[in-house]
């Protein structure tokens, strides 16, 4: 459809983009993205996560690579529906709208429950990251010992990772603008946040303090270079996995399966606190020690019956998207 003169409509362009091609295909996108929301706001879980057990994981990965050159020449010579119908907008609005939906909605919630019920709410997430693992481990093959060999290499790598200090680190620009390079890799990296990350990286309080006051010039600048390097590490790194997952399919799933057993470490129920600091105000762990609960009581059975809920999640989002598809 166009306007008369050959040229696509912005309707008809945005039509013609990857995404839902009805009501139920976008609700289904929007759920997905609400879980993927959900598991980002959680300290040491992500959403890529989500996105690999719900079958959206290369679908979401093409969409960030479809910002490419050829889209940035459409733009600068004005072609704003050429550049509108090679984007993948119709995905990634549905799915940004669920991720967004989630974090206004939960945030509160998850924080309460972080602070109040950490037993249960990690032992929700430890649920729903041992039956991803399961479901993504699923898809090695061939299953032999050069591939364990790679989930023994994400494992081990994710394990030292989740377990690091954060670090005193130069607030100098370039060093903010690879933060944000660092960090949002982690929205289509399974078993790690970008929070974490952040937080590794010693820039976490420095980079939220500014959120408080983002129209002040020192803190605008700041965000825009966060975000500046966000754009480029997601492009980026888009790429990389697009490119590892089309020519070593089965080595990637091996290493990002290994990323989620290493993860398992980060949500583990019980923890004893080794070492904390306090920022902003509120009290921020760097370090623990995962321990075995203290006999068998009733919040360890809660914490078992929320370790079968996650499991239970992640074979009913499974069997949903099978038969979305």
């Amino acid at each position: 459809m166009g306007d008369g003169n050959g040229k696509k409509t912005f309707r008809a362009a945005f039509m013609a983009s990857p995404g839902p091609q009805d009501l139920r295909e976008g609700a289904m996108l929007w759920l997905k993205g609400l879980c993927m929301g959900g598991a980002d706001i959680i300290p040491g879980v992500s959403g890529g996560t989500i996105a690999f057990i719900t079958g959206i994981y290369s679908q979401l990965v093409d969409a960030i690579r479809s910002f490419d050159v050829a889209f940035l020449r459409r733009l600068l010579r004005l072609d704003l529906t050429g550049a509108l119908a090679e984007v993948h907008l119709r995905f990634l609005a549905c799915l940004l709208f669920g991720i967004l939906t989630a974090v206004v909605t939960m945030a509160g919630f998850m924080n309460y429950m972080l602070n109040n019920r950490p037993v249960e709410i990690w032992s929700l997430f430890f649920g729903l990251i041992a039956a991803s693992i399961f479901v993504v481990g699923r898809e090695i093959r061939p299953f032999n010992a050069v591939n364990m060999g790679f989930v023994l290499l994400g494992t081990v790598g994710s394990y030292l990772l989740v377990g690091m200090i954060p670090v005193t680190t130069p607030e100098t620009t370039g060093f903010i603008f690879l933060c944000g390079a660092i960090a949002i890799c982690a929205m289509i990296l399974p078993g790690i946040s970008g929070a974490f990350l952040l937080l590794m990286l010693g820039k976490y309080e420095y980079v939220t303090r500014t959120l408080k006051n983002p129209f002040l010039w020192d803190n605008f600048v700041v965000l825009a270079t966060f975000a500046a390097g966000a754009v480029v590490g997601i492009v980026l790194f888009s790429r990389v996995l697009h490119f590892l997952l089309n020519r070593c399919h089965a080595a990637t799933v091996s290493v990002l399966t290994g990323f989620m057993i290493g993860a398992l470490r980060k949500v583990w129920p019980w923890k004893e606190v080794l070492e904390s600091t306090v920022i902003r105000g509120k009290i921020h762990v760097l370090r623990t020690q995962n321990v075995l609960p203290d006999g068998f009581s009733g919040e360890v059975v809660l914490a078992l019956g929320l370790f079968a809920a996650g499991v239970l999640v992640v074979f009913v989002l499974e069997r949903l998207s099978d038969r979305a598809q």
